[in-house]
């Protein structure tokens, strides 16, 4: 595997074979051959959160994947699906990390999370 696409799920065991810093820099790759606006401070956070998700996908997590079908079928990009889930995994990061007794729950939280992930929890829209 040489190219990454958010667009386009990458084949679960060709994922898998690549070592975690070979992921990482082919997500930073796409961004920047997309050229996507990211500050140079954030670059490497944010391809970690998108190979951390896309990791939790090719191992069939299945809150994770769950919440990716859901969303794409909400009409949302895939590519904005890997950002929502992400985002949704640094909230409860940051709250594990602001605990003074962080428990069990963590995975707990992020999968309830997941599970109320909409469209329009990620966008804000009104229902109607």
């Amino acid at each position: 595997m040489n190219q990454y696409n958010p667009e386009e799920s990458p084949k679960a065991e060709d994922w898998l074979a690549l070592d975690e810093q070979e992921r990482v820099l082919l997500v930073e790759y796409f961004h920047r051959d997309a050229r996507i606006p990211l500050p140079k401070r954030a670059r490497r956070i944010h391809a970690s959160l998108h190979a951390v998700v896309e990791n939790q996908v090719a191992v069939r997590d299945q809150p994770v994947v769950q919440a990716l079908e859901r969303l794409t079928g909400e009409g949302v990009t895939r590519h904005e699906a890997i950002h929502a889930i992400g985002s949704v995994l640094v909230r409860v990061m940051r709250g594990v990390m602001n605990s003074e007794s962080p428990g069990a729950s963590a995975s707990e939280d992020y999968y309830a999370e997941l599970a109320r992930l909409t469209r329009q929890s990620c966008y804000g829209e009104q229902a109607g």
